[in-house]
């Protein structure tokens, strides 16, 4: 049937409809229009980020029993960094902020032993981890495992980690058998942009290898450690698909390219430098392990030619990091368009009241555990000089590693020569005349050791004596063919001869190497001295043998770092 005509009224009244959802429609187009030029077109934003905090919760040190004080005037502890980290949130608005750790949390202190061996946290009805409360407080996104979390075991580690409120990242932490990550990876966290798309930060974590040596009796079987740079190698480029404006990684790895363990393992220990150079779509890298300061350093990636911003806080919550990042949107994403990196000191300002009133409690307890008496002393015994002088302190490490070893020795194996090897670990070190308290006792190593006995032949006795005395500066004897001075008249009428002796020092500097360095090498043990109950008849036979594994204390804040603390 064919269809009428429109006449003439139908056709205006339908135009008219048909024009007002035109101009509607152009309202509206306007009106986005108007708002898309109201979004923001850059933004800013910042990380923070601690590191190697060992246990460190106030401005206190637990072996001398009083405030924490150095030469440098540095103080310790997240609490005064607690304070630091409200400032810069104040000053840069809460949702702009960012806070990051990069490993070796629950080792290191007092406080730390209390409650993984006295009073552990794995015990049931026992109080929260005195780190984890302190971080809980203080809001922490996310933080690397460092070697040290694993000193006490997996089981006080796991615990750990589920006291705490934000993930303990290792990207190369894997399990054994199925080579899956034992820990999450990564994290992504958005920082909300009024009006625009979030900016989404993607955070990697990574571990140092040397685990699989350090606390080989912890994790072997159980974890492996595989090399930083090769994990960053597939998770960076996965941040990246998921969308990430920013990628920023948390190393518990120096960077400066080197290695402590020789060829024991693939893999290099302080590769920081190396990751940044290597892998491309990082912008950042918060870096832990060596104890020094390193306010900021930049490598260029071999691929892109981007530049990779580095930060080492040094240590013990001596100093903050603070990443700022300047962005700006493009078809919708944001682009780093700047980015800068600086170290606070916190020594100037109060600690949290908060983290005072929440561990408080838990702090007077470690100070009344470590001042317990457990015995007497006949003299003095100071550790000053021993690591060039036979002291009687030393002398006591000894004797008591000895005693402890051969008490556990076979029948067969009793009967070797038995030797004990020990590191004069702190020259601070001092056990009173009088009354002797576990903080006594404790000072002599600061971080908890393994005994253990070996088994060695004369010839695999003399390398490592070799090794060892590579820590000693070796001054050349004079030529031989030099002569004598001549007998120099004095005053008196008599005579005095100079004579020039060799000698043996120990070393006060090391040569920095850069961190661009890729060259491992083999750190020498920190002075060891050694003591025999009986000579050893033979060269070649086999030796009994203790050995402490130590870790370097915190060095000079210098940049770049050349030391590692295990």
């Amino acid at each position: 049937m064919p269809v009428s005509p429109m006449n003439r009224r139908e056709f205006v009244q339908k135009s008219a409809v048909t024009g007002a959802a035109v101009a509607v429609a152009g309202a509206l187009t306007a009106g986005e229009a108007d708002a898309a030029e109201q979004r923001p077109r850059t933004w800013s934003f910042s990380i923070l980020g601690t590191t190697d905090l060992h246990s460190h919760v106030f401005d206190w040190d637990y072996y001398k029993d009083a405030a924490y004080s150095d030469k440098a005037g540095n103080s310790v502890g997240v609490a005064r960094v607690a304070t630091l980290i409200k400032q810069q949130r104040a000053a840069k608005g809460e949702h702009r902020v960012l806070l990051v750790d990069a490993g070796d949390i629950i080792q290191g202190t007092s406080l730390a032993y209390y409650f993984a061996r006295v009073q552990p946290i794995t015990d049931k009805g026992a109080p929260k981890h005195p780190m984890a409360v302190a971080m809980n407080h203080m809001r922490y996104d996310a933080a690397a495992l460092g070697n040290h979390e694993f000193n006490y075991g997996i089981e006080v580690l796991r615990k750990f980690e589920q006291e705490c409120h934000f993930p303990l990242l290792g990207a190369n932490a894997l399990d054994a058998k199925t080579l899956k990550p034992a820990f999450p990876p990564y994290t992504v966290k958005r920082i909300c942009v009024p009006g625009a798309p979030d900016i989404k930060v993607g955070i990697l974590g990574l571990t140092n290898p040397g685990i699989a040596l350090w606390d080989k009796d912890n994790v072997s079987g159980k974890m492996v450690f595989p090399g930083l740079v090769e994990q960053a190698k597939k998770y960076v480029p996965r941040l990246r698909a998921l969308g990430c404006d920013v990628v920023f990684l948390t190393d518990h790895s120096g960077l400066d390219g080197s290695s402590s363990w020789g060829d024991s393992l693939p893999y290099v220990e302080n590769a920081s430098n190396l990751v940044a150079e290597q892998v491309p779509g990082i912008d950042a890298i918060l870096v832990g392990h060596t104890h020094v300061e390193v306010p900021s350093y930049t490598v260029k990636n071999a691929e892109t030619g981007d530049e990779v911003l580095l930060s080492e806080p040094y240590c013990w919550g001596y100093r903050l990091s603070v990443f700022d990042f300047e962005l700006e949107l493009h078809h919708g994403r944001w682009k780093v368009t700047s980015k800068t990196a600086q170290t606070l000191d916190p020594k100037d300002v109060d600690e949290d009241p908060e983290i005072k009133k929440l561990l408080e409690a838990d702090h007077e307890l470690v100070v009344k555990y470590v001042n317990t008496a457990v015995g007497t002393c006949t003299q003095d015994l100071s550790a000053a000089e021993s690591c060039w002088k036979d002291v009687p302190i030393m002398d006591f490490i000894h004797k008591v590693q000895m005693e402890t070893v051969k008490a556990g020795l076979s029948a067969s194996d009793a009967a070797l020569p038995l030797i004990s090897v020990a590191a004069p670990f702190s020259r601070t070190a001092d056990i009173p005349q009088g009354s002797v308290t576990i903080k006594d006792i404790a000072g002599l190593y600061i971080y908890d050791n393994t005994l253990y006995g070996k088994k060695l032949t004369g010839a695999q006795l003399k390398d490592y004596l070799e090794f060892a005395a590579k820590y000693y500066y070796q001054v050349p004897a004079a030529p031989r063919s030099t002569p004598r001075p001549s007998p120099t008249p004095t005053s008196s009428g008599t005579t005095c001869t100079t004579r020039r002796r060799a000698s043996t020092t120990r070393s006060t500097s090391r040569r920095p190497r850069a961190p661009g360095s890729r060259t491992s090498r083999t750190t020498a043990p920190r002075s060891p001295t050694t003591r025999s109950s009986s000579s050893p008849s033979t060269t070649t036979g086999p030796t009994a043998v203790r050995g402490i594994r130590t870790s370097p204390p915190p060095t000079s804040p210098t940049a770049p770092p050349t030391r590692s603390a295990s």
